[in-house]
């Protein structure tokens, strides 16, 4: 056997056997996935193939926010990672360890990528949050303040307050920084 078949063979036994979710995608459409990232969906692999990865997020607002946040660093360097809720096929959210790399040099960064998922249910269990708990938690750790917060959600000042209040009695915090250091340990 040649040595550029049998590193091929290597290769596809890597993808197919990897431990962890890997895909392609193609405009932040799945057209490629290893075995592990359909299991870690709950998905059958064909299913999943030229479906958009917006089926994936609790939401499709977080599916909006998080090219949003990506793609400034996928443009600067190439890659991205985060760690975020996604949600199964039975509807049950999940945390999960992301990690992208741009395969477009020039353009749009989403225009062909190869990500990894690694399910981290069994070290960071789900705690409840609404969406909108998800939402403000996730802009307070980008160290938004409440009027920033307010003017992206479209909502009143007063309103962000008032879920901040909630989050704060919800896990026992006395300030932002107390929730943020709860929440680490945690999904949102």
């Amino acid at each position: 056997m040649k040595k550029s078949q049998k590193y091929r063979e290597l290769d596809h036994l890597a993808y197919e056997m990897a431990p962890v979710g890997i895909v392609m995608t193609e405009n932040r459409i799945i057209r490629a996935c290893n075995p592990a990232f359909a299991e870690m969906f709950g998905f059958d692999r064909d299913s999943l193939i030229d479906q958009s990865f917006a089926i994936l997020y609790p939401s499709f607002e977080e599916f909006v926010r998080i090219r949003d946040v990506g793609v400034k660093p996928l443009r600067e360097t190439g890659r991205y990672s985060d760690e975020r809720v996604m949600a199964r096929a039975n509807g049950t959210l999940f945390w999960c360890r992301v990690r992208g790399r741009t395969l477009t040099t020039q353009g749009d960064p989403l225009a062909h990528a190869v990500w990894s998922f690694a399910d981290l249910s069994d070290t960071r269990p789900i705690t409840e949050l609404s969406t909108r708990e998800r939402q403000i938690v996730l802009h307070l750790i980008d160290g938004c303040t409440s009027k920033e917060i307010a003017r992206i959600l479209d909502i009143s000042p007063r309103t962000v307050e008032t879920y901040r209040a909630r989050l704060l009695a919800k896990f026992g915090a006395a300030n932002v920084v107390e929730l943020m250091s709860r929440l680490g340990s945690m999904p949102v």
